[in-house]
């Protein structure tokens, strides 16, 4: 399974696949990009009030126009981590955010619920499979010391994204119609495209030590991925735990906007600045979580799912005993900015755990298979299942009874804590080499 390095470049750098420089740069871009990704995902929140005025929608069709994205992103991130995987991740990434940019601009030109649904599905194939892609590089090009830290910083990345998208959502559309959101907010992630040509990729692993490998047929490829993803126990309840976690922070993320709205009469371009300032803390805590997490369970990883659980259940007592009393405005809303806090805990300690058992060489295929349970099961069912029960509840008794996915997720990750030890020694002993840079691509690169 060991890969044999190319140069004098693969030497030592640290326990850094490459150079530090190298390492770092490709980390900038990656999280540059998904925070433009998010920006496109996200800007559609602050918009539900406008939109609801124009086209008199529900609030569950309200909410699909969030969670279909979340939906296609799962559903088409395991061919796209498969196709990552063998072909190459810098590739894969660029035609990605090409797509999703391209597709964000044309949200503006819809002229019905219909055409803006088909146009936010498009968003999703687009953006299908980068979070899994882009965390199998970082955490294969970082030390295995920094890689909660890294991928925490990295995933605070979409938090960061959600706020400058809700908050110019409001802006524009308070100002030029809101419409003309999506034509600004699609730009920037066409030249960062261009740009992540320069980033440096890893060799692919491979599986087996098998010579006839190379001869395998595509099925008996697949099969053999799967297999060895299937009998990754940690990896299965660690994207259930994942999910249900991700249910209490899509609903939040898309629904408070209007419920500020609703329920303390704030217009909508205030409603989407105090709701920024709720998933800005989110961003904040997510990389504090990935340290602190990461130095919590520095002897002992597996204790990495048992802080997790902790703060899960943390997060469902303050929203629930924030939407469920009686409280002033202000009081209310600090105990919603309480709940930000803790809520975004899991996204980047989830994904170094996965990146603990899961084998190198299907790291961007087994990152697919938790993104596939983080938007199907996770953030595609918050909008939609809020939605749902505020035509039937009130939004108020709606976003109190979704934080009881948090428990849930603590106990998914309670149970992830048994096959830990066993799942990452399988993979302790592989190594893994960078990918040298091309005269193509540099010449690509030089270009931009």
């Amino acid at each position: 399974m060991n890969v044999i390095p190319d140069g004098p470049e693969a030497g030592n750098h640290g326990d850094y696949l490459t150079s530090r420089r190298q390492v770092w740069f490709a980390f900038a871009m990656t999280f540059a990009l998904m925070f433009f990704d998010f920006i496109d995902r996200q800007v559609i929140v602050s918009l539900f009030p406008h939109i609801k005025s124009e086209w008199n929608l529900s609030d569950k069709q309200l909410g699909s126009l969030v969670s279909v994205v979340s939906i296609v992103v799962g559903v088409g991130g395991l061919p796209v981590a498969l196709a990552a995987d063998r072909m190459g991740r810098v590739k894969s990434i660029v035609v990605m955010a090409v797509t999703w940019s391209l597709a964000t601009i044309s949200c503006m030109f819809t002229a019905s619920y219909s055409q803006l649904f088909v146009a936010r599905a498009v968003v999703g194939v687009g953006e299908t499979g980068y979070g899994s892609v882009g965390v199998a590089l970082i955490s294969t090009l970082f030390p295995r010391r920094l890689r909660s830290a890294a991928l925490g910083a990295f995933y605070a990345a979409p938090s960061l994204g959600s706020v400058l998208g809700v908050v110019l959502g409001g802006m524009i559309a308070a100002r030029w119609g809101w419409k003309a959101a999506f034509g600004v907010v699609g730009v920037p992630g066409l030249v960062l495209a261009l740009l992540y040509l320069l980033v440096r990729d890893y060799k692919t692993v491979a599986l087996t030590t098998d010579s006839n490998q190379a001869s395998q047929s595509l099925w008996g490829m697949l099969k053999h991925i799967f297999g060895a993803l299937a009998r990754t126990r940690t990896l299965l309840w660690v994207c259930m735990g994942a999910s249900a976690q991700l249910i209490t922070v899509s609903a939040m993320w898309s629904w408070l906007p209007s419920y500020l709205n609703r329920f303390h009469g704030m217009t909508p371009e205030a409603a989407a600045k105090a709701a920024a300032l709720v998933v800005l803390v989110g961003a904040f805590s997510c990389t504090l979580w990935g340290f602190v997490v990461g130095r919590f369970a520095r002897r002992k990883p597996r204790n990495k799912l048992l802080a997790l659980s902790a703060l899960c259940l943390v997060t469902a007592v303050i929203f629930v005993v924030a939407f469920g009393g009686a409280y002033t405005a202000d009081a209310q809303f600090k105990l919603i900015v309480l709940g930000g806090f803790f809520m975004n805990c899991t996204v980047g300690v989830v994904a170094g755990v996965a990146m603990d058992v899961v084998h190198p060489g299907v790291r961007s295929t087994g990152a697919a298979v938790l993104s596939l349970f983080q938007n199907v099961f996770g953030l595609a069912v918050g909008p939609v299942l809020a939605g749902v029960l505020s035509d039937q509840w009130g939004l108020q008794h709606a976003l109190a009874c979704i934080p009881l996915c948090s428990v849930l997720a603590a106990v998914f990750f309670i149970v992830a804590m048994r096959s830990y030890d066993v799942d990452a020694a399988r993979i302790a002993d592989v190594e893994l080499d960078v990918v040298p840079v091309s005269a193509d691509t540099l010449s690509a690169g030089t270009t931009v």
